[in-house]
């Protein structure tokens, strides 16, 4: 059984004392150090303190910045002494990913961390890194070709059912795309390209997806991945990349980064997702958006076609009243109302003037009794006169009423679309009903209905023979 041999001074240090120690060591040998570096992973919680890295090609250091010493508007610096004609703007508003600075402070531990770390209390701008130069360069150069103009980019698709992914099947981004998927929209088929997003090769892979995912299957293509630093993103900041996007027959929907990356590609895709989450929330809508679009459709729908039904009923009933109308026997109930109104004011006018008369007479027979009273003879003649005179105005009033009445029965019977059936005329009907007038309304097989006066024969037409307008004249 082996066994292990203690230190000889017999002293163990816990992690808390060894890092005190480490602390105490670099505090003592840097008290204050200037490094130069790129400013990369730079964060600013609402604490107000800053935390970013520096680094070069080999290597990176941790750094922080409190929040005394963000502090802007002094007119000296109270680590240096140094006076300033006017105020110079705080470390936090110097600060950016890819911008190259020079940081002065002293080196300490973070112990619930166990790193190390720089603790800046100065700030100045030693010029823009490499990454940040190129990347500056290369947007300005796809600018001016046009890759990043609002008139040439497409909107994406409501809802679409056919998605290419593009992205790393190990990362986090894809995870969470899919749980979105699964929770919006109807339903959607979406198809895998498995590319690296960053390393050697990573640019090619990305180019290959692009092409394979516009072959007409997709509706649209997703180009995603997680956060991180300039050059964890440069993949998609390479010239061919963003070619391969600004190519794509497909629109192209980018969600790249977290929202403050800002990438080659997300520039010149057609539209631009803050994250990978974003990228789902811009696709799919919604189930519970979806199922109000529906009831609202529904109730657009049932007012649309009560409104229909309502306005056809509308319209059968006018085209009923029409016809009703227009029906023959409709129309000799008229002609009867008519006769019978006539009749009837025609008694009444002789009921008038029969009244008339015999007041009349009431009002001369005391005169003829004061005229011939004392000679019977002659006012029996006078009277015989009168009632002669009275028979003959009501016989004559009697026959022209009679005139009048005969005219309007032979008006009537002139009226009658029956009339000319009783005389050996025929009415002809097609399947419809449709009264016919011409023999160019009829073809040779067609059904048609023949009314008689007495009844109704169904026979189809053999033959049509148009009479000529040399035949019409003769």
């Amino acid at each position: 059984m082996s066994t292990v041999s203690l230190p000889e001074d017999g002293i163990i240090l816990s992690v808390r004392a060894l890092t005190e120690r480490l602390r105490r060591t670099l505090e003592g040998r840097f008290p204050f150090v200037w490094v130069r570096g790129e400013v990369t992973n730079l964060s600013r919680p609402s604490s107000g303190h800053v935390y970013f890295s520096l680094k070069d090609a080999e290597a990176q250091l941790q750094c922080v910045c409190f929040r005394g010493r963000n502090r802007r508007g002094q007119s000296f610096d109270p680590l240096t002494g140094e006076v300033y004609e006017s105020p110079p703007p705080a470390p936090a508003d110097i600060l950016c990913n890819g911008l190259e600075v020079l940081c002065a402070g002293h080196i300490g531990v973070y112990a619930p961390r166990g790193v190390y770390q720089l603790y800046v209390e100065l700030v100045q701008p030693a010029g823009a890194g490499g990454l940040a130069q190129a990347f500056e360069e290369r947007k300005r150069l796809l600018a001016a070709r046009g890759y990043f103009a609002l008139e040439r980019k497409r909107p994406l698709p409501f809802d679409p059912q056919r998605v290419a992914l593009i992205t790393s099947p190990s990362g986090a981004a894809i995870h969470d795309f899919l749980e979105l998927a699964r929770q919006r929209g109807s339903g959607a088929r979406i198809r895998l390209f498995p590319v690296r997003v960053q390393g050697e090769g990573s640019a090619e892979d990305v180019i290959r997806a692009l092409h394979a995912a516009a072959q007409g299957w997709a509706e649209v293509v997703v180009l995603i991945r997680g956060g991180g630093s300039l050059e964890d993103l440069w993949t998609f900041n390479e010239e061919d990349v963003a070619t391969a996007v600004f190519r794509s027959p497909v629109p192209v929907l980018a969600g790249i980064g977290h929202e403050v990356d800002v990438t080659l590609a997300d520039m010149t895709a057609d539209v631009r997702a803050a994250t990978p989450s974003h990228a789902a929330q811009l696709l799919w809508p919604s189930r519970a958006e979806l199922a109000q679009r529906v009831d609202d459709l529904e109730t657009s729908l049932r007012h649309a076609a009560l409104l229909a039904v309502e306005r056809r009923a509308r319209l059968l009933d006018d085209a009923a009243r029409r016809l009703d109308w227009c029906a023959p026997d409709r129309r000799l109930e008229r002609l009867e109302r008519q006769v019978d109104m006539a009749e009837s004011r025609l008694h009444a006018a002789m009921r008038h003037r029969l009244d008339a008369v015999a007041l009349r007479l009431e009002r001369l027979e005391p005169r003829l009794h004061r005229a011939f009273e004392g000679e019977p003879a002659v006012r029996e003649a006078a009277l015989h006169l009168l009632e002669v005179r009275l028979r003959g105005a009501i016989s004559s009033l009697l026959d022209s009423r009679g005139l009048r009445l005969e005219r309007l029965d032979a008006a009537l019977a002139g009226k009658d679309p029956a009339a000319p059936l009783r005389r050996g005329y025929a009415l002809l009907r097609d399947v419809h009903g449709k009264a016919l007038d011409s023999a160019a309304a009829l073809k040779q097989g067609d059904a048609i209905a023949v009314q008689l006066h007495d009844g109704r024969v169904e026979a189809v037409v053999t033959g049509v023979h148009k009479e000529q307008p040399h035949e019409k004249s003769r």
